[in-house]
C-alpha cells in the first residue's frame, strides 16, 4: 500500500497518515458560499483536495473513501443578493450551485461522495448547539444562541493565537448580549424578511461555523480523518469548529489531520475587482485558457505555499501540455498497440504525490517522462509514454488524443490529419535512405509552408504547428 505523508496544521509537522478505519477513510472540505460564480482562487482547494480523494481512492480503493464538500446556501451575503435581484433564495442558490458544479467539472474535479446544504441539517444543528447549552458550554441571549469561548480553555491553541490577539479580532463585533467579546453565534434572530427555521430560542437561523460541525458528524462521524480548507479559514472558522464539536463530543477526535492551502494571487497581486484582476473560472475559460491548463497551473506551485496564478505561467502550462500530447500523436503505439501492457503509475509521480501532495515534483517527473520516451524508440519510448498519460492522469490531466484533436480546429488537429502528416514524415524519411534529397526537402519545405514544422532528432522526426498553419495547404499535399 502507498504510504502517505500529510503535514498537519494541528502539529505543523508532517506526519504519516494513518486512517481511523482503512476500508473507510474520510476527508471534509469547507465548500463555497453559493452567492456568485466561483472565482480562481476558490478552485484552488477544490482541485487540492480532489488531487487528495484521488490519491486516497488509489491508495485505499475508490469504495473506501468517503469525500464530503458542503455548500453553505444559508448566508447574509446570499441575502443581500437575492434581495437586490428581486429573486427567491432558493432560485439563486439553485443556480450558483449548478455554474458551480460546470465550472468544477471543466476543471476535472471528481465529484465529491456527498455535497450537503446547509439548509438541509438545520435539525442537526439545532440539536448539536442544545447539547452545547446542556453540557454549559453556549447559552442564549435576546435570541441569539452563543459559544462560551471560555469554556473551552484550549480555545486559540490550533490557530496558534494569543488572548490578545483573539481579543482584538473579537471586539469588531462586540454585542450587548455576549458575554464574552470573543464569544461566537451559534443561532441568530430572523426577521420575517429574512430565511429561518423554528427552533428552542425563536424563528431564527444557524450561525456560520455550526453548519461545518453539524454536517460533518452526521456524514463521517464525530471523528473523521481529514478536515480541509483554504488558509484563511483557520481562524476564525476552523478554530470555532473545533471548539463546538470538541465540547459537543469531548471523548471524540474530530479531525485528526487538518490541511490548508496557502492564499492566491494574480499577477503579483490580491485579486480585487477594482485592480482590474479579478477573475472566476468561467471568465479564464471564456478568455479561451484550457480547463486543463488552469488545473495544471494550480498544481504547479505546491499547495500550502501562496501562489501567483499569471498568464505567462498559463502559457507554459499549455506547452508543455501540448508537447506531450504532441509526441503521444507521433508514437501511437504508447496508446493504441494491442501487445502494450498497462504500466501503472510511474513510482516516482506517486512517491511525490504521497510526500503530502507535492505537485512540483510530480509535474517534474512527468517532464522527465517526456524526455525519456523523447530520446528512444519503440518499446521503451511507448513504456515511458503509457506512464506519462497514465501518471498525468493521477493528477486530474487527461491526454487524451481524441479530445485533444476536437478541441482545435484543422485537419492538423484531427486524427486524420495527423495521420496525414505522419505518412508525409515517413515518405520524406524513405527518400532519404533513397538518398533522394531533393523529394526529402520538397516535403519538409511543403508542410513548413502549410504551417508544420518538423524536427529531426537520433530517434526520428518530431513536428509541431506554427502560427502560420493553413489547413487548405496541407490537404492540397495529401
Amino acid at each position: 500500500m502507498t504510504e502517505i505523508t500529510l503535514y498537519n496544521t494541528r502539529t505543523r509537522s508532517k506526519e504519516r497518515f494513518r486512517p481511523i478505519d482503512p476500508a473507510n477513510v474520510r476527508m471534509y472540505v469547507c465548500g463555497p458560499t453559493v452567492y456568485d460564480r466561483a472565482h480562481i482562487g476558490n478552485a484552488r482547494p477544490v482541485v487540492v483536495f480532489d488531487l487528495l480523494f484521488r490519491l486516497l481512492r488509489h491508495a485505499y480503493g475508490e469504495g473506501h473513501v468517503t469525500y464530503v464538500r458542503n455548500f453553505t446556501d444559508v448566508d447574509d451575503k446570499i441575502n443581500a443578493r437575492a434581495a437586490a435581484e428581486n429573486r427567491p433564495i432558493r432560485e439563486l442558490t439553485d443556480e450558483t450551485i449548478a455554474w458551480y458544479h460546470a465550472d468544477m467539472a471543466a476543471l476535472g474535479v471528481l465529484p465529491p461522495t456527498h455535497e450537503p446544504r446547509a439548509t438541509e441539517f438545520i435539525p442537526e444543528m439545532v440539536a448539536m448547539i442544545e447539547t452545547l447549552i446542556a453540557r454549559g458550554h453556549a447559552y442564549e441571549a435576546q435570541g441569539h444562541v452563543l459559544f462560551a469561548v471560555a469554556s473551552f480553555p484550549a480555545y486559540g491553541r490550533f490557530a496558534n493565537r494569543s488572548l490578545d490577539e483573539m481579543q482584538a479580532g473579537a471586539r469588531v463585533e462586540v454585542a450587548p448580549y455576549k458575554r464574552d467579546p470573543m464569544d461566537f453565534v451559534l443561532w441568530k434572530p430572523s426577521s420575517s424578511a429574512e430565511p429561518g427555521w423554528p427552533s428552542p430560542w425563536g424563528h431564527g437561523r444557524p450561525g456560520w461555523h455550526i453548519e461545518c460541525s453539524a454536517m460533518s458528524e452526521a456524514l463521517l462521524g464525530a471523528s473523521f480523518d481529514i478536515h480541509g480548507g483554504g488558509i484563511d479559514l483557520v481562524f476564525p472558522h476552523h478554530e470555532n469548529e473545533i471548539a463546538q464539536s470538541m465540547c459537543a463530543h469531548p471523548d471524540s477526535d474530530f479531525a485528526r489531520f487538518w490541511m490548508h492551502n496557502g492564499f492566491l494571487n494574480v499577477e503579483g497581486e490580491k485579486m480585487s475587482k477594482s485592480l482590474g484582476n479579478f477573475f472566476t473560472v468561467r471568465d479564464l475559460l471564456d478568455q479561451g485558457i484550457p480547463s486543463e491548463v488552469i488545473r495544471f497551473v494550480l498544481m504547479s506551485t505546491h499547495y500550502r505555499q501562496p501562489m501567483d496564478f499569471t498568464e505567462r505561467k498559463a502559457e507554459e502550462a499549455e506547452k508543455t501540455l501540448r508537447r506531450w500530447e504532441q509526441l503521444l500523436i507521433e508514437r501511437p503505439g504508447a496508446r493504441s498497440s494491442p501487445a502494450l501492457q498497462y504500466h501503472g503509475f510511474a513510482p516516482a509521480v506517486l512517491a511525490a504525490l504521497a510526500d503530502d501532495l507535492n505537485t512540483p515534483k510530480a509535474i517534474s517527473e512527468l517532464h522527465a517522462l517526456y524526455e525519456e520516451a523523447k530520446g528512444v524508440e519503440l518499446v521503451e519510448s511507448n513504456r515511458a509514454l503509457t506512464q506519462l498519460q497514465v501518471s498525468a492522469s493521477l493528477l486530474g490531466l487527461n491526454l487524451d488524443i481524441a479530445e485533444s484533436a476536437a478541441r482545435r480546429k484543422g485537419i492538423a488537429e484531427t486524427l486524420e490529419g495527423i495521420d496525414a502528416i505522419q505518412t508525409l514524415i515517413e515518405r520524406r524519411a524513405e527518400a532519404k535512405r533513397a538518398r533522394d534529397f531533393a523529394t526529402a526537402d520538397h516535403i519538409r519545405d511543403s508542410l513548413l509552408k502549410a504551417g508544420v514544422l518538423l524536427k529531426d532528432h537520433a530517434g526520428g522526426t518530431n513536428w509541431e504547428r506554427t502560427r502560420e498553419f493553413d489547413a487548405s495547404r496541407l490537404e492540397a499535399l495529401r
